[in-house]
């Protein structure tokens, strides 16, 4: 959606009373009109008075009731609910299950059948038709099936916390996206509030050049000034867009094309833990950590279960023959020697999938009490820097904008004086928001590595 100022005609920026004019000016002021002019015909809708998300809901199609705002809760379980992402992570789930299933099933048994006819040779010799029926059923060691199961069963620990971590990660985007729709809110407040100033300058600036009282000049700079606001408050608009596009890929399909949330950045923030009991949080607790903890062990039940593949296996096997003038009973045992093969090579590389699965769960420690060390330093530097911008750089910005309208009014300050302060507050805000979603940024990365449900 693309807001507009019609600006004034040429007939409205002519002075009452006529001066002479420099040539430098008179062309500024003619390269100036013909660049504004395309741009007041493509801006001449009116620009909205409500928060960002005033757009979104008009959007929709006239009659229609707007859905009610979503607030974070919300849009979590949207996300659980309808993400087809997670939904991937969670079938890993039942294929660890039936991983599981399979290491517990017991072998099955061999039959074995033979049908024929015994033709005799010599006289006196019956024949007549012959078969053999034969069982084998393997017998499998315990040490074998035991270490098999915990094999399984660790990789579907493993695997349930690593759907677990992807879980968190996704939500924690999913937060990210929902603070970032309220800063690109803040920001086109932000503009809005610039382009009411900057029209309302302009009107004085005018007013003045008509009296006589300011060269045309001023006229031309607030002109600049309040089509540069005009552009702002149009790409704030548009980041406002972008970011909900972002929200709505990772809620998914639940989340409506035309939607508002419910929140602010200035929102009171949730008690954190101290430092040492956060490390203590993200070691024992965090899915990362936890799937990699369950990757050793199921690698160690893996060399388990190669060394146990050594030892002879063992089938009971029984054989029932037929033929035309006896039947033949036997019964006994097969047994497979490991010869040949003393699988001296899995052995080895199920060795070296344990070692490597032990790095990397201490790598893995590292890297995320790392992270957790910079994450509660940025939430630190940015309540910081919230602090300081509220209770001292915007105010400080307010009364300097204050000031210097008072002097302008007066005739004690030019139109350069105004617009700067002007711009020194616009700053002042953006920076302020700015800081407050890396605090929340931050602290949606501490609540991730404590492994926070939200």
């Amino acid at each position: 959606m693309i807001f507009g100022f019609p600006l004034p005609g040429p007939a409205s920026s002519v002075p009452s009373r006529r001066r002479r004019a420099r040539p430098g000016v008179l062309a500024t002021w003619a390269v100036l009109t013909a660049l504004a002019i395309p741009a007041a015909a493509q801006t001449a809708a009116p620009a909205p008075a409500a928060a960002a998300s005033v757009p979104a809901a008009a959007a929709s199609a006239p009659g229609a009731t707007p859905p009610p705002p979503f607030t974070l809760a919300d849009l979590v379980r949207m996300t659980r609910d309808g993400s087809a992402l997670l939904a991937a992570e969670r079938a890993r789930i039942n294929a660890a299950e039936s991983a599981v299933v399979s290491a517990r099933a017991l072998p099955n048994p061999e039959v074995e059948v033979l049908m024929g006819r015994l033709g005799a040779r010599q006289p006196g010799v019956n024949t007549g038709s012959a078969g053999t029926v034969s069982v084998t059923q393997p017998i499998e060691l315990p040490g074998l099936r035991r270490a098999r199961r915990e094999e399984a069963t660790a990789s579907l620990d493993g695997t349930r916390s690593a759907v677990g971590a992807a879980t968190l990660d996704v939500l924690a985007e999913v937060k990210l996206r929902y603070y970032q729709v309220l800063r690109r809110d803040a920001e086109w407040r932000a503009a809005q509030e610039d382009l009411t100033l900057a029209n309302d300058i302009r009107e004085r600036v005018r007013a003045r050049v008509e009296a006589g009282e300011a060269p045309r000049f001023e006229l031309i700079r607030a002109d600049t000034e309040r089509l540069n606001a005009l552009r702002l408050v149009q790409t704030a608009q548009l980041r406002i867009e972008q970011s909900r596009a972002e929200l709505r890929r990772l809620v998914g399909p639940l989340l409506p094309e035309t939607f508002t949330v419910d929140g602010s950045l200035q929102d009171p923030l949730p008690p954190q833990a101290a430092a040492e009991r956060a490390r203590e949080d993200l070691l024992a607790s965090h899915p990362q950590l936890v799937a990699a903890r369950a990757e050793v062990r199921a690698a160690e039940a893996r060399i388990e279960l190669e060394r146990n593949r050594r030892l002879p296996s063992v089938a009971v096997r029984g054989t029932h023959d037929r033929e035309p003038d006896s039947r033949i009973t036997r019964a006994g045992v097969v047994m497979t020697l490991p010869l040949f093969d003393s699988r001296a090579g899995p052995i080895g590389e199920a060795e070296a999938a344990a070692m490597r699965a032990r790095a990397a769960l201490a790598d893995r420690e590292l890297q995320l009490t790392q992270s957790l060390s910079v994450a509660l330093q940025q939430y630190e530097i940015s309540t910081a820097q919230v602090s300081a911008f509220e209770t001292g750089i915007v105010r400080e910005a307010e009364n300097a904008l204050r000031v210097a309208q008072a002097a302008y009014r007066f005739g004690e300050r030019g139109i350069l004086d105004y617009l700067d302060a002007q711009r020194s507050l616009r700053q002042a805000r953006n920076e302020l928001n700015a800081a407050r979603y890396d605090r929340w940024a931050a602290l949606v990365e501490l609540e991730r590595l404590r492994a926070v449900q939200p």
